[in-house]
């Protein structure tokens, strides 16, 4: 996981398995996303798993933020998730990443 402050925007990049073995690194990511008081992104494209914490941490970030919050490039296990939970409409879910980067641009 990787908080990225670019073009006017928080970046959490997310990747392998979101679970409860994070936590930790979620809280951390909320609190410096938080700290920015920028819009967020949360690039999802390489997330492989996605458990309850993974969820709660989105609902968490969306729910607190005064800004918008972007879900990049979601796979169809986080969109399932994210509709089931219904946490979809608590931010926006984006195919293509808007500033054309990717994680590996990033790090």
């Amino acid at each position: 996981m990787h908080v990225i402050v670019q073009d006017g925007r928080t970046r959490i990049v997310l990747s392998g398995e979101v679970d409860a073995d994070l936590a930790g690194d979620l809280a951390e990511a909320t609190t410096a996303a938080e700290a920015n008081g920028l819009p967020i992104d949360i690039d999802a494209q390489h997330v492989t798993f996605m458990d309850s914490s993974g969820i709660a941490f989105l609902a968490r970030i969306a729910s607190r933020s005064t800004k918008s919050v972007r879900i990049l490039r979601a796979p169809e296990t986080v969109r399932f998730l994210l509709e089931v939970t219904r946490i979809g409409e608590l931010l926006e879910a984006v195919d293509d990443d808007p500033a054309g980067g990717t994680p590996d641009d990033a790090a």
